[in-house]
C-alpha cells in the first residue's frame, strides 16, 4: 500500500514538472488492442535511452504502479536511491549471481501487478547496433507467470526542443509465440527473439509516421 500511496503522490506532485522536461506524445500501433490503461498483470518492455526512461513511463502508464527493474548503481546515490525504493523499484545486482530480483518480479505478477524491464539491461555505447541484445530475464518471467508482454518505444528526446514520443505496441501473448516448444530454453530464446523483433518493428513505425512528414 505504501508503495502504491507514493506512487500516487509523486505522478500528482511530479506531473507539470514532467511535463516541462518530457512533453511526452503517446502513439498506439492498435488503439483498439492496447492504450495507455493496463489491465491486469504484465511486463512493460521497452528499448533504453537515458535514465529518464523510466520517468518517462512512470507518467506514461499513469493508472497503474509500474515496478521497474533498476541497476545498482542507482540505489547507491542519494536521495535517488531512497526515491527509487518508495516507488517499488527492483534492485538487479548485475555484476553478482544474486537472481532475487526474478522472484520479486515473479511475485509481483503473480499478484496482477505490472513489472516494466529494459531488456537490454544497459545504455548502448556509441557505435552499437541498437537495441542491443536482449536479456533472457523478461521472457522467463512471461513464461513462468503467464504475464502478457506490452512492448513500447521511446525516441528518448528529453530535455530537448522536440518532444519526447512513445509508441505503445500490441501485446505479446508468450504462450502464442512459444507454442509446439517443449524445450524451456528454446521457449526463452524464441520468446526473447519476438520481443526484440518487436521493439525493431516499433522503431520502424516511429520513423515512418514522425520523422518521414
Amino acid at each position: 500500500m505504501g508503495i502504491r500511496l507514493f506512487n500516487i503522490f509523486a505522478k500528482i506532485t511530479g506531473w507539470p514538472l514532467q511535463w516541462l522536461c518530457f512533453r511526452t506524445k503517446v502513439l498506439y500501433e492498435d488503439p483498439s488492442v492496447q492504450k495507455r490503461h493496463i489491465r491486469g498483470s504484465a511486463i512493460v518492455i521497452s528499448n533504453h535511452t537515458s535514465i529518464y526512461d523510466y520517468a518517462v513511463f512512470l507518467f506514461v502508464f499513469w493508472t497503474r504502479t509500474i515496478r521497474c527493474q533498476m541497476a545498482e548503481l542507482l540505489f547507491g546515490k542519494k536521495p535517488l536511491g531512497w526515491i527509487l525504493r518508495a516507488l517499488g523499484g527492483i534492485r538487479v545486482d548485475r555484476n553478482t549471481h544474486d537472481f532475487g530480483f526474478v522472484a520479486q518480479s515473479e511475485e509481483i505478477l503473480r499478484r496482477g501487478g505490472v513489472v516494466e524491464i529494459f531488456p537490454e539491461s544497459r545504455l548502448p555505447r556509441e557505435g552499437e547496433e541498437r537495441p542491443l541484445p536482449f536479456k533472457p530475464s523478461a521472457a522467463f518471467l512471461a513464461l513462468s507467470s503467464g504475464a502478457k508482454v506490452i512492448p513500447a518505444y521511446t525516441n528518448g528526446r528529453y530535455f530537448q526542443r522536440g518532444r519526447a514520443v512513445v509508441l505503445i505496441g500490441r501485446p505479446i501473448d508468450p504462450r502464442a509465440v512459444t507454442e509446439g516448444i517443449a524445450d524451456e530454453k528454446e521457449r526463452i530464446t524464441a520468446l526473447n527473439g519476438q520481443m526484440r523483433r518487436r521493439i525493431m518493428e516499433l522503431e520502424r513505425e516511429y520513423r515512418e509516421r514522425c520523422e518521414k512528414r
